[in-house]
């Protein structure tokens, strides 16, 4: 029984609640608050019930057959996001925004947050040694094009424009391969570049989202761009006024504010990339280098960043992967990093005292954006 097919004047009045929810959401999977439990209905109770492998009951509905439904408690609503995300799929997040007890009528709700593979902030569901990378990727019709990508659970975003001598779809694979994001939110005119578009699908294998030319547009997404980093011009943040680069920025602003339902205070910088400043390195050369991951288990442990990895800190761990997948070239960055090191392996002592307060340090880049989320737990997550 599919929900649009159902006549939704026979429908009781919370299914018709939740069908003109499940309407506005129709590419998510709907998790319908219910007092301690999150239910599904019609289709997405079967989708999730096979995916999950949950029971699939039925509930009244007004319609001569019971609507197919599944559910899962609120406490442990985490688990079950994290498998559906892996496979990706986009859930809704419907809540309850009045209480029960004290509403007369039908409880009023409303989605409150749309969790998806690029856009999570919970601890259980994220890996505390990288980044959880989205990544905005615009295509214009004069053949400019940018990326912009953004670490939601970090706050670190960063732009990055194509350039040099290449293959304008070859520069763009080796700059998904750099950061190799967990999903990925482009314009219709991104669909043309077919080499992409099949090394995302096989190659990355991450959620794609397509989105309309509005979200992309400068009218009004100049000035949003400017007050979200609290500037006047977008010259003052290295991007071009009218360039892609602006568009690729607007694009993941427009995004994270609709999945997220609120104002995204957490990002205050961005980083425009300078291609010049690291190796280019495409996907098999990284496979085959084995920098973060063995090519045949594709594990962790055997890598070059298993080897060098004695950091402390969450944050730490995440910024050495960062920099061994984005080797500098520059010689006078190079030495200012290697003089670092030689500072500390000269100082013994200082380097076990370093370490020692480290040890006590919590993962406080994602801890901030759970504080801002109002998702932060009582006791921290920190790494051993």
């Amino acid at each position: 029984m599919n929900l649009a097919d159902v006549p939704k004047e026979k429908l009781s009045p919370m299914m018709q609640q939740y069908a003109a929810t499940k309407e506005k959401y129709s590419d998510c999977i709907l998790f319908f608050r219910l007092g301690d439990f999150y239910e599904m209905f019609f289709e997405d109770a079967i989708l999730v019930s096979r995916e999950l492998e949950l029971t699939l009951t039925g509930k009244e509905c007004g319609l001569d057959e019971r609507a197919p439904m599944c559910g899962v408690p609120y406490h442990s609503v985490d688990l079950y996001l994290k498998k559906l995300v892996d496979r990706g799929y986009k859930i809704a997040i419907c809540e309850q925004m009045t209480d029960p007890a004290l509403s007369k009528g039908l409880v009023e709700r409303d989605v409150i947050r749309i969790v998806t593979p690029g856009t999570l902030i919970e601890s259980s569901m994220l890996d505390d040694n990288a980044n959880n990378y989205i990544c905005s990727l615009y295509y214009g019709t004069d053949g400019s094009c940018a990326l912009c990508f953004a670490d939601l659970s970090t706050g670190e975003m960063s732009l990055a424009v194509p350039q040099g001598t290449t293959d304008l779809t070859v520069r763009i694979m080796d700059m998904l391969s750099r950061y190799t994001p967990a999903e990925l939110v482009l314009n219709a005119q991104a669909l043309s570049l077919k080499s992409v578009m099949d090394f995302v699908k096989v190659r990355l294998q991450c959620a794609v989202t397509l989105r309309d030319d509005a979200c992309f547009s400068l009218d009004t997404g100049r000035e949003l761009i400017c007050q979200q980093f609290g500037v006047d011009s977008l010259e003052l943040l290295g991007i071009e006024e009218d360039g892609a680069g602006a568009c690729a920025v607007c694009g993941m602003l427009d995004y994270i504010r609709e999945t997220q339902k609120r104002n995204i205070a957490r990002f205050i910088s961005i980083d425009v990339v300078d291609s010049a400043e690291t190796m280019g390195l495409d996907l098999n050369a990284r496979r085959n280098l084995e920098l973060t991951e063995t090519i045949r288990g594709k594990e962790r442990k055997g890598s070059m960043l298993w080897l060098l990895d004695d950091a402390r800190t969450a944050m730490g761990k995440r910024l050495l992967k960062t920099w061994m997948e984005q080797p500098l070239v520059q010689p006078l960055k190079i030495m200012a990093r290697l003089d670092a090191v030689e500072a500390f392996y000269k100082k013994s002592v200082s380097l076990m005292e370093v370490r020692a307060l480290l040890d006590n340090v919590y993962d406080l880049e994602r801890l901030m954006t759970r504080g801002l989320f109002q998702k932060a737990s009582r006791k921290p997550h920190r790494v051993t």
